[in-house]
């Protein structure tokens, strides 16, 4: 380190002659992105021959040597905050958490603290290198404050960059379990119908076919039926806010416990709910599954249903 920044030493090969500038460097430099390595070059960060070099795109010629000053990461703005997490699995570039119901993901206006961004740098402490240059965690997915279960936070821009474009293919792999009001006539069945905030309401999402909407996809079966109600898993073929909450209570089946897209369900449901003090979506992230960005292997997880979930299945059943 020298002055708040690393210098690295960087030696292409005569394999790199003909590739972009920022390619070559990010294949000889795996622990930085292609786009982290983009803006480090056009900032004057890259030099050859005590020369900066600025323009990514230039080709490479063969055996050439650089070196490129790194600053520290800057620190988040967000304060680190001791708040007990389930860590399912953690390496050096990424890990994956169990998230509680009531927990937020990220800071907004009303929730600028306790929340699970707060909670992973404290968890992390100088284990982030850096997203974009700032140690914070690398949010690539998000599950609503009072849906419980798996995501995947990037520690560092590799993993973030690598993570970010299996969520923009929709290769990764989520299964949701949810307990729906009334007992869907079908086995299975897919809803595809895109997704906006709602004109009316800012808070909510709405299916929309004016074309503001986001396609969003979700195919789901029935597991279990009960008098008034059903247990059903929820795949997602896209990844859009609110999509499994919307698009169930579209056909008729919305999520029991829902304050926002739930209807008055049955009235003993509407009892029990009331008697087991049951006051979220019943919704949980079962299932996530995604190639590891830098080791390319497969990582499957799985998340057992919480307390106050298995407590109202047990109750629906009797």
């Amino acid at each position: 380190m020298a002055g708040g920044q690393q210098i690295i030493d960087v030696a292409l090969t005569p394999a790199h002659a003909g590739w972009r500038l920022d390619r070559a460097l990010a294949d000889a430099l795996p622990t930085l992105s292609r786009e982290r390595l983009k803006a480090l070059v056009r900032s004057g960060a890259l030099e050859r021959a005590g020369s900066a070099v600025r323009d990514p795109a230039a080709k490479v010629q063969g055996s050439e040597q650089f070196r490129l000053a790194v600053p520290d990461p800057e620190p988040a703005h967000n304060e680190a905050q001791d708040i007990p997490l389930r860590i399912v699995f953690e390496d050096e570039h990424l890990l994956v958490v169990d998230k509680p119901a009531g927990l937020v993901v990220h800071p907004a206006a009303g929730n600028r603290d306790g929340t699970l961004v707060n909670a992973l740098l404290h968890h992390c402490g100088g284990s982030l290198s850096g997203i974009g240059g700032v140690a914070r965690p690398g949010i690539v997915h998000r599950i609503d404050k009072d849906t419980s279960g798996l995501l995947v936070v990037a520690k560092t821009d590799v993993a973030h960059e690598g993570l970010a474009r299996q969520f923009e293919a929709h290769s990764i792999h989520r299964l949701y379990l949810a307990a729906v009001s009334g007992v869907p006539t079908s086995a299975e069945g897919a809803v595809d119908a895109p997704l906006a905030r709602s004109s009316s309401d800012r808070k909510k999402v709405a299916i929309v076919r004016d074309g503001r909407g986001k396609r969003a996809v979700t195919h789901w079966r029935k597991l279990k039926s009960w008098r008034d109600a059903a247990l059903v898993e929820c795949r997602l073929e896209t990844g859009r806010t609110h999509q499994v909450r919307v698009h169930m209570a579209s056909i008729g089946h919305p999520l029991l416990g829902d304050p926002v897209y739930g209807r008055a369900p049955h009235q003993r449901v509407r009892e029990l709910l009331h008697s087991l003090r049951f006051h979220r979506q019943a919704l949980h992230a079962a299932e996530l599954g995604f190639i590891h960005p830098v080791t390319k292997h497969r990582m499957s997880f799985q998340s057992p249903i919480p307390a106050d979930m298995q407590e109202l299945f047990t109750a629906l059943g009797v």
